[in-house]
C-alpha cells in the first residue's frame, strides 16, 4: 500500500457517530455535503480546515454510537487518509475498512499539527515532527488489498474480473 502521510488532528475519547456526522445531515446523498459537516459536532472548524491526507488521532472508542455508515464515508470524503485511535467501535471499524479508510488501533502520543508517515505493511508510524517511531501490528495482506482497491466492493469486483 502506498505511504500515508499527513497532518494530525487530535480528538478525545468516545467520539460517536453523532458528532462525526450529526443526524440532521443524513438526509443528503451528497458526499460533498456530508464532508462539509464532518466532525461538526466536536469541532465546527474541522471541515473548513482539514486537508487531503490529514490524519485523525483519537483516544478510546472512536466511532461509537449508532452504526451509521455515513460517518466513515464523510471522514474519507473530507480527505482524511487514516484514523488512529486507542480503540474503535466494531461497526465503525468494519465500515471504515469496507470503504477503504485505514483505521489503526494504536496508542500514540502526538500533538495537533504533527506530521505522521504510516507504513501499514511494515507496522510503523513515524512522527516526522518529533522524530519518533511507533510500532503497530502490520496489516495483513488481504486487508491491505481491500484498502488499496478502495474498499471491499471494489476489491470484490477486481477479484471477479481476474
Amino acid at each position: 500500500m502506498k505511504e500515508i502521510k499527513g497532518k494530525v488532528w487530535k480528538f478525545g475519547e468516545n467520539i460517536d457517530t453523532d458528532v462525526i456526522i450529526p443526524g440532521r445531515y443524513l438526509r443528503t446523498f451528497s458526499l460533498d455535503e456530508l464532508a462539509a459537516h464532518v466532525m461538526e459536532g466536536v469541532d465546527s472548524e474541522f471541515s473548513k480546515n482539514v486537508e487531503k491526507g490529514d490524519i485523525i488521532v483519537a483516544d478510546e472508542n472512536f466511532g461509537c454510537g449508532s452504526s451509521r455508515e455515513q460517518a466513515p464515508v464523510a471522514i474519507k470524503h473530507a480527505g482524511v487518509s487514516a484514523v488512529i485511535a486507542k480503540s474503535f467501535a466494531r461497526i465503525f471499524y468494519r465500515n471504515a475498512i469496507n470503504i477503504g479508510l485505514p483505521v489503526i488501533v494504536a496508542d500514540i502520543k502526538v500533538n495537533k499539527g504533527d506530521v505522521l508517515k504510516i507504513d501499514l505493511s511494515e507496522g510503523i508510524i513515524y512522527n516526522l515532527t518529533d522524530d519518533e517511531k511507533f510500532n503497530i501490528e502490520p496489516f495483513k495482506k488481504f486487508m491491505l488489498e481491500i484498502l488499496e482497491d478502495g474498499g471491499l466492493v471494489n476489491r470484490y469486483l477486481k477479484m471477479k474480473d481476474e
